[in-house]
């Protein structure tokens, strides 16, 4: 580090000529050795992230985003206040109101395109927001709804907002990516100072009666290598910026909560109508192909043994017998039948006696415990009930399992169903089978369906409801 003393700088103008004549060697060759170390295919593989970061195309993508954030931030804060004050102004007449609404109208907008920004350079997926709902056709019904939309207030916001931000993260982060690389190609280009400025190197410091300079090899490989972990910071302090905008993006042109929660609660309303309607169509198929069809044999068979009472009572009374038998089926299909839709016994007695009436009818052993101080709402029992039944099912058809379990219990506002076996396992929900259709069913009441089988198993099943007592 060399100092000067005094106004002169030509003492030192051979010095530093000189040690720039050296400074490049060293330079080049640390300069070298990190693009060696950074170009092979194979050691970019395996250098850790931080230092793989600055040459990934999600860093440069980021600082691009970054880039474009300050022009695109002067022309939405120019345009939202330039409109919404003009609007403003204008209330005092109708034409205002198509101001305003013009203004909130352009905000929606480049709300739209800086959803695409933020898709195509950050990689941030968000949904498109609410379209604008007009009861009637017509202007001043537009004008009404893009008044009273939450999404276009959120815009404009957005507009507003997006601006001092993106002139902080802008400066920031051009200052950081300028200083790194400056600071780290230093050993390339610090001869420009003897040759061209008469001095020694890059100035450190400087007042009236010192200055100090970086123009030695030992002070010129510091400044390289400080540079150097300002390049490798510089994409992690972009994703920290670039994160803020990911929340405003997010936050003010995605959908409210509101709204995403209305879309979801409409496909539950669609889940539960199919399942409705799958759930007739079964007890109608039950009805047509079990017990009416018996009921037609047993008249067929009562009507033959009518015809025979008179000339052959042993055949008439062996026919009588024959479809005593068939009511007897039929009987127990439609109680098999009315079990499915709802058993009287879990009306009367809780989901106590009607899991453990489920149970008896596995075909393996199977432990029941079921710890509620109070019942849950009627259609919160009803599908625990149809839950446990199902997973019962496939234990006893599909599972191999020796022994079961089924634990039932309360957590906080949540009822929580556990069933286990030491089956096979390999049970998986995603592949169409039973098991995605009961987790369609819980999620269309905001409940959970967790299935943990791996092979050879065994397999957890965790189902939690809402509990709406």
């Amino acid at each position: 580090m060399a100092t000067e003393y005094g106004q002169g700088y030509g003492p030192y103008s051979g010095a530093g000529f000189r040690e720039a004549g050296a400074g490049p060697d060293a330079g080049t060759g640390a300069s070298t050795g990190r693009g060696t170390g950074a170009g092979t295919g194979r050691g970019r593989h395996r250098l850790p992230a931080g230092l793989r970061a600055p040459f990934e195309a999600r860093s440069w993508r980021e600082f691009g985003y970054v880039l474009l954030s300050l022009p695109i931030g002067i022309v939405l804060f120019t345009y939202a206040v330039t409109m919404v004050s003009l609007g403003a102004g204008l209330l005092v007449t109708f034409l205002g109101i198509p101001v305003l609404a013009a203004a909130l109208a352009g905000s929606r907008g480049f709300g739209a395109l800086e959803r695409a920004r933020a898709r195509g350079l950050l990689g941030l997926q968000v949904a498109e927001p609410q379209p604008l709902r007009m009861k009637r056709q017509g202007a001043l019904a537009w004008m009404v709804a893009v008044l009273k939309s939450g999404t276009s207030w959120r815009a404009l916001l957005y507009a507003v907002l997006q601006f001092p931000w993106s002139v902080f993260s802008f400066t920031v982060a051009v200052n950081v990516w300028a200083l790194g690389w400056a600071l780290l190609t230093y050993p390339l280009w610090f001869w420009v100072f003897p040759m061209y400025a008469g001095q020694g190197g890059l100035q450190l410091y400087g007042d009236e009666h010192h200055r100090i300079f970086l123009d030695n090899p030992f002070e010129i490989t510091v400044t390289a290598l400080v540079g150097l972990l300002f390049t490798l910071a510089t994409p992690w302090i972009v994703r920290a910026l670039t994160m803020v905008d990911r929340l405003l993006v997010h936050g003010l042109l995605g959908p409210s909560r509101l709204s995403a929660r209305v879309v979801e609660l409409e496909s539950d309303r669609g889940v539960v109508v199919d399942t409705a309607a799958a759930d007739l169509r079964r007890i109608e198929r039950d009805l047509h192909d079990g017990a009416q069809a018996r009921l037609v044999n047993l008249a067929m068979g009562l009507g033959l043994a009518k015809e025979k009472l008179a000339e052959d009572p042993q055949a008439a009374a062996r026919m009588v017998d024959e479809a005593h038998g068939e009511v007897k089926t039929a009987l127990q299909e439609l109680r098999d039948l009315a079990r499915g839709i709802h058993p009287a016994v879990l009306t009367d007695r809780g989901l106590d006696a009607a899991l453990s009436a489920v149970a008896s009818r596995c075909t393996v052993p199977v432990q029941v415990e079921v710890d509620l101080a109070e019942r849950p709402a009627p259609a919160i029992e009803r599908i625990a009930y149809f839950t446990v039944s199902e997973l019962l099912q496939n234990v006893s058809k599909h599972s191999g399992a020796r022994f079961a379990s089924v634990d039932v219990w309360r957590t906080d506002d949540r009822l929580m169903l556990q069933v286990v076996d030491d089956g096979a396992g390999g049970a998986d929900v995603s592949n169409g089978s039973g098991l995605a259709g009961l987790a369609e069913r819980l999620d269309a009441v905001d409940g959970v369906l967790v299935v943990d089988s791996p092979e050879g198993g065994p397999t957890r099943v965790t189902a939690e409801l809402p509990w709406r007592g």
